[in-house]
């Protein structure tokens, strides 16, 4: 498949912009409390977690109750981060002012509503545990590798099943991988030694996040910092990954063809992928049927070649999926070899049986 042959006219792209998000039953957000106020009104075994979590964040919280569930005092004595003030009286409305969060503790219907009005009044996004009617956000189980953190949420219809989430998560990250987001934030300020483009720079951070996942037993260290540093001047050429896939699920999916797809600043994808196999892709990938009929003629293979070629171009990462059943254009490792010849960098991850 000689590039320099290839075809000029474009690739087929009708029905190649599947939706990048499916609809969704709250927005994912993350606040950032530290030394803001959080009023927490009540003071049962629920208001005490509530309270914990929130000076975990760093913020300077004030828990109005008449009476306090044992523990509060050990609590406000060594809070995890922030500070815990306790005021031994019923919440009134004007103690919503100035808040960034409010959280209530109550099972009283009309006292619950009257907090949420209040709230909502001086204008702070409010929660009223475990009666969604009266919050403007929910708690997710958290997963909590700071500065990385997790929060997983069923919109409050399986709190239990989301928790096994959180548990399996939790499973798969190495509590080492703190160390190595705290590295991260350092060094950042690189700068340009990361890399003189988007691309590069992507690039700089797709290799850290693969050194970080499979050392993140140890603490990251100044050689690592060299050796990625190192690596930006060496990549000088487009990488292709090409994934043999299946019809049907995303199930068989390697952890390696997951890291590909999310590295991917372009994928090429035969038209039978599965939607489920494209939703591991990043956002801002973009995405291009090369075979198959819903563009209303399939690719050549030289089309396909000289596609992809370009699409790598500027040290760029691909990734070709291609339905292994026979359908596809000559054999996965023919494909290779001709996308090497072009001068690329091409890995293959088989997914599903031979080609």
């Amino acid at each position: 498949m000689p590039t320099e042959d290839a075809d000029e006219r474009p690739l087929p792209d009708a029905a190649t912009r599947r939706a990048r998000i499916e609809a969704m039953a709250t927005l994912p957000v993350f606040f950032k409390l530290g030394s803001k106020r959080a009023v927490v009104a009540g003071g049962s075994e629920a208001a005490l977690w509530k309270t914990e979590l929130l000076a975990a964040t760093g913020a300077s919280v004030d828990v109005y109750a008449d009476a306090l569930a044992e523990g509060f005092h050990d609590l406000v004595a060594s809070p995890p981060s922030g500070t815990i003030a306790l005021r031994r009286r019923r919440w009134g409305p004007a103690d919503l002012n100035g808040a960034a969060i409010a959280v209530g503790a109550m099972t009283d219907d009309a006292e619950a509503a009257a907090f949420a009005a209040a709230a909502r009044a001086s204008g702070v996004p409010v929660n009223v545990i475990d009666r969604p009617e009266f919050c403007d956000f929910q708690f997710g189980a958290i997963v909590n590798r700071s500065p990385l953190v997790i929060s997983v949420s069923t919109d409050g219809a399986a709190p239990v099943l989301g928790q096994a989430i959180r548990s399996l998560v939790e499973s798969l990250l190495p509590e080492g991988l703190a160390r190595w987001v705290d590295a991260a934030k350092s060094w950042r300020q690189q700068g340009d030694r990361l890399g003189g483009t988007m691309a590069e720079r992507r690039g700089f951070w797709n290799r850290f996040t693969d050194l970080a996942m499979h050392d993140a037993a140890r603490p990251p260290t100044d050689a690592d910092l060299r050796q990625l540093l190192a690596s930006v001047a060496d990549s000088a050429h487009g990488r292709v990954t090409i994934i043999s896939v299946g019809r049907v699920d995303a199930d068989a999916l390697t952890l390696g063809a997951v890291r590909a797809l999310r590295a991917a600043d372009s994928i090429f994808y035969d038209a039978g992928v599965p939607a489920a196999v494209l939703g591991f892709a990043r956002r801002e990938a973009e995405r291009r049927v090369v075979t198959g009929t819903l563009s209303g003629r399939a690719a050549s293979a030289v089309e396909i070649a000289g596609a992809i070629t370009a699409g790598a171009a500027g040290r760029k990462r691909v990734v070709w999926l291609k339905i292994a059943d026979g359908s596809n254009i000559g054999s996965v490792t023919e494909d290779a070899d001709a996308l090497r010849a072009a001068g690329l960098l091409v890995d293959i991850i088989r997914t599903v049986g031979p080609d």
